[in-house]
């Protein structure tokens, strides 16, 4: 089953090209489009109502782009938005959780810790996930601040690296054995823990499980591209442009436009 058109990607800025790194990891020969909504990031500060919005808004762009589906490569929009969007579209959309049930299953401590945005951590969604584990203690963690400051490219700041020990040492303390990252943003923190977290303490992301799940969705529903010429892979974001082409590492072009 061929299917040419691109596969679609929202965040709420910057931080989902971790998770589009995973999936042109994956299916190198897939034309993507990528929208960082970076003016109204994080979107973890917002209600609920306004996150529905602004996830509906991001569709509907990429639908008129003639996307195959949609990854909403944005915990904060998958755990608040992500039932509205599949009932009111008629196009596969992935969303992006936690990693808690791997975390759950193979901790030793029995302790694991999540950091994420104020908007995950009070979802119904991630609630659901959490109840499965009663066996388990969830240390939670909001990561105020950390989006801005990533989207402002101060990844290396003196400021980050307070923030991060202000969250991560408690929760060491706790003797957690796993971190869950809750935020597509915060892969791009991962070099930044590690100096923090000793040795012991494991880092779970979901980029890879999302990439696998789009390539499992394509396979099964939708249509791989077919190919007969080298992909286009296009970024779109409603701000400044310069952290979003220095987050990718100055290799493709980015478009800024509004949406």
């Amino acid at each position: 089953m061929t299917n040419n058109n691109p596969i679609g990607l929202f965040d709420s800025g910057i931080g989902g090209t971790s998770i589009w790194k995973e999936i042109h990891q994956l299916l190198p020969n897939e034309d993507t489009i990528y929208l960082a909504d970076s003016k109204n990031a994080p979107y973890g500060q917002k209600s609920k109502e306004e996150i529905i919005h602004l996830s509906c808004k991001n569709t509907e762009y990429l639908l008129n782009e003639n996307c195959k589906i949609i990854v909403v490569a944005c915990n904060t929009a998958t755990t608040n938005a992500i039932k509205e969007l599949r009932a009111k579209y008629d196009v596969p959309f992935i969303g992006i959780e936690p990693a808690i049930k791997p975390a759950a299953l193979h901790s030793k401590t029995q302790k694991i810790g999540i950091l994420a945005t104020k908007g995950t951590l009070n979802s119904e969604l991630f609630y659901k996930h959490v109840e499965q584990f009663q066996d388990i203690q969830v240390i939670e963690q909001i990561g105020f601040g950390l989006v801005e400051l990533i989207e402002n490219g101060e990844i290396n700041s003196k400021e980050m690296k307070t923030l991060l020990k202000k969250y991560l040492n408690p929760m060491i303390a706790s003797n957690i054995d796993y971190l869950v990252l809750g935020c597509s943003h915060y892969p791009y923190l991962i070099p930044q823990i590690k100096k923090i977290l000793p040795s012991n303490i494991k880092i779970i992301d979901s980029g890879e499980a999302v990439a696998k799940q789009t390539k499992k969705i394509l396979d099964e529903k939708v249509g791989f591209r077919e190919i007969n010429e080298k992909s286009k892979q296009l970024f779109y974001t409603n701000t400044n442009p310069k952290v979003l082409i220095e987050i990718l590492e100055n290799k493709f072009k980015v478009i800024e436009k509004k949406f």
